[in-house]
């Protein structure tokens, strides 16, 4: 195993792991959503055969040390069994370091961020991340709630105004819903998505990237 080895540890857990030509960023395992499709809250925390689980936190120089061709990936994307915008300054600190040093780099988000911090947080991603996928996960209130049990209310909505901000500011912003979630309509999805002026994805039941 080279030093672009496709799983880089602290003890046995796994901080960056590789699929599909992209690095991502396991930094946290803490969410601000309980969705019950997620891997953690059906008790396995392994995601193609990569073991997820932190018992602590990595610091941004544990995550950028792990990182030394960051140019050499089509992107680096901040996507574990968590939500890593409960991080916030630890994605900014590490994205501006690693757009520094040439890396494309993406956050896959629950949209949650501005909730969560109490206050609007796109600009500073814009700034420093180049795509944020958001996920929508379903066309109204009821089916997102049922699907991702939300810790705090309004969360459907504030997710929405999430993805106009950044829209406001960013050309690169990406909703993305689960095909194969009961109730949930794709073509629905893809619609609001078109309307909001922002792209969409739909992304399948199981599969993470």
């Amino acid at each position: 195993m080279n030093q672009e080895a496709t799983a880089r540890q602290k003890g046995c857990e796994t901080l960056v792991y590789e699929l599909h030509g992209n690095l991502y960023l396991n930094i946290t395992n803490r969410c601000s959503l309980r969705c019950t499709y997620c891997p953690k809250f059906n008790h396995t925390w392994t995601v193609q055969d990569y073991a997820l689980r932190l018992s602590s936190e990595p610091d941004t120089g544990q995550i950028l040390k792990q990182i030394e061709r960051p140019e050499s990936y089509k992107q680096i994307v901040f996507c574990g069994l968590g939500e890593p915008t409960t991080r916030l300054d630890t994605v900014l600190d590490i994205s501006r370091a690693l757009k520094k040093r040439g890396a494309t780099v993406r956050l896959n988000t629950d949209g949650l961020a501005n909730l969560v911090h109490g206050r609007d947080v796109t600009t500073a991603l814009a700034e420093c991340v180049d795509e944020v996928s958001v996920s929508m996960n379903a066309q109204n209130t009821e089916l997102y709630t049922q699907h991702c049990r939300p810790k705090q209310a309004y969360s459907y909505e504030y997710m929405l105004e999430f993805v106009r901000k950044l829209r406001s500011r960013k050309k690169g912003v990406t909703l993305t819903a689960i095909d194969g979630l009961q109730g949930v309509d794709i073509l629905q999805c893809q619609n609001m998505a078109d309307a909001m002026g922002v792209n969409f994805r739909r992304r399948t039941l199981g599969l993470v990237g």
